[in-house]
């Protein structure tokens, strides 16, 4: 069997297993990946976890405030010897009893360590709201910062397999060149090395390409024997054109807007509560109560007679108290002003939180903004270095083409124009990001995220 016979046989079913390929192919746009991030991400499910968690806190502190109610009940069975005054001598005798009661108290006064805890778990859940929804900004931005990278990966394979081709076909025509004896025989092993290396090249960016599409899958929590298609998004020039930011304006709107900035003031709210909290151990508390008891004994009697189970546990014994429980901290082993001491600590340790918080906020929007503006000037230093690149390498193509130009010369050429279509591409990108990335520094970046 001939090799053509072989192929006619062989081209049903790779174009069966292309198309397969082709078919299971996901796509994926910006939009989506940031949807099912922030629905499958796992800390984010757990904040969300912890959020319950503190309305719960909240119940609990607010049913602090309301009695209590419990209900008891016991029966026991006694056997002993008891003096018998009929007969005067000590008989061996069983008894049964049996008891029951509720009892509720009331908080009165508790030194306002109610009302603290309360306060305090509200403050709580609030800086933890916060706390969740920062942690869903950067989500967003990661998710984004993620995509792109993958986007500028696939930009990067493609310019270096229009390159592998260019320098292909550069390669056939030194080889036709070569064989009529227009170009020596050194000109054939250059441009093989050329090819060589871009092949190289090639390999190298697909491997980047799968090495970020990983990252992606892994955030996503995606199925990772799936392919997925990442959709570029449309970047026109008017995304590309400059704003105008005024970076003392900057670092004000990431004061008012970070939400980690205002749960760190929060959580200096909550810790100031849990020393009030504290300090209630020095407070007298006042406490209501009230209880109702009976109690059944088979050796009851009354006027000589037997009661029966129902005249003495829902009559005859039947008891009842209500009273005031006031009481006084003398001294306890030092336990309430330790506990001060140390919500004290954590009232410092809460403000230096938040004025490094601050700073690390100051420090982020600079360099946020600094690096802005060196992209800027690197997205006009880019271009122009693009443009005069693209016109090198036609003009020395030209010139090697009539024999006025070296195949060094002309792969010199080359190699500036790639280098400088790849700068241009990477400016561009991390222009983009870099624009998100301030909005997430001051706090302002969402889901409906946009390039």
């Amino acid at each position: 069997m001939n090799y053509k016979s072989l192929w006619l046989l062989l081209f049903p079913f790779l174009f069966f297993i292309s198309t397969c390929e082709v078919i299971a192919q996901e796509k994926l746009t910006l939009e989506e990946a940031v949807q099912i991030a922030l629905k499958q991400n796992i800390a984010l499910q757990q904040a969300q976890n912890n959020l319950g968690r503190n309305q719960a806190d909240i119940s609990a502190a607010r049913g602090a405030f309301l009695p209590n109610l419990n209900a008891s009940t016991s029966a026991n069975r006694n056997t002993g010897q008891q003096f018998n005054q009929s007969t005067l001598q000590l008989e061996s005798v069983t008894t049964y009893s049996m008891s029951g009661g509720f009892n509720s108290q009331v908080p009165i006064f508790t030194g306002w360590q109610n009302i603290s805890n309360l306060r305090r778990a509200q403050t709580d859940y609030q800086a933890n709201q916060n706390d969740f929804t920062r942690l869903r900004e950067e989500t967003i931005f990661l998710t984004a910062s993620e995509f792109l990278q993958v986007l500028l990966n696939k930009e990067l394979l493609m310019i270096a397999k229009e390159n592998l081709e260019a320098s292909t076909q550069q390669l056939e025509q030194v080889e036709a060149q070569v064989e009529v004896g227009m170009r020596p025989i050194v000109d054939l092993f250059n441009q093989e090395a050329v090819v060589a290396n871009n092949e190289l090249l090639v390999i190298q960016r697909e491997n980047a390409l799968n090495i970020s599409k990983v990252r992606v899958t892994r955030i996503l929590q995606l199925d990772p024997l799936k392919d997925y298609e990442f959709v570029t998004p449309g970047i026109d020039q008017e995304s590309l054109a400059p704003q105008a930011f005024d970076l003392p304006v900057l670092i004000q709107t990431a004061l008012a807007n970070r939400r980690d900035i205002a749960s760190r003031e929060l959580r200096i709210q909550s810790s100031e509560y849990a020393l009030r909290s504290a300090r209630s151990g020095w407070m007298p508390r006042l406490t209501a109560g009230a209880n109702l008891n009976t109690s059944y004994l088979d050796t009851y009697r009354f006027l000589g007679e037997r009661r029966s189970f129902a005249d003495q546990f829902f009559d005859e014994r039947v008891s009842y108290s209500v009273g005031l429980t006031l009481s006084v901290p003398i001294f306890d082993r030092f336990q309430t002003r330790t506990n001060v001491v140390n919500r004290r600590i954590d009232i410092k340790n809460a403000r230096l939180a938040l004025q490094d918080q601050q700073s690390l906020v100051f420090q982020e929007v600079r360099q946020a903004y600094n690096d802005y503006i060196s992209l800027i000037q690197e997205l006009r230093s880019t271009e122009k270095a693009l443009i005069a690149a693209e016109k090198a390498f036609e003009t020395q193509q030209e010139r090697y083409n009539v024999g006025s130009a070296t195949l060094i010369e002309l792969t010199t050429a080359n190699t500036e124009f790639v280098n400088a279509a790849s700068n241009r591409v990477q400016t561009i990108y991390r222009f983009v990001f870099q624009e998100k990335l301030l909005e997430f520094y001051l706090g302002r970046i969402s889901e409906e995220l946009t390039l």
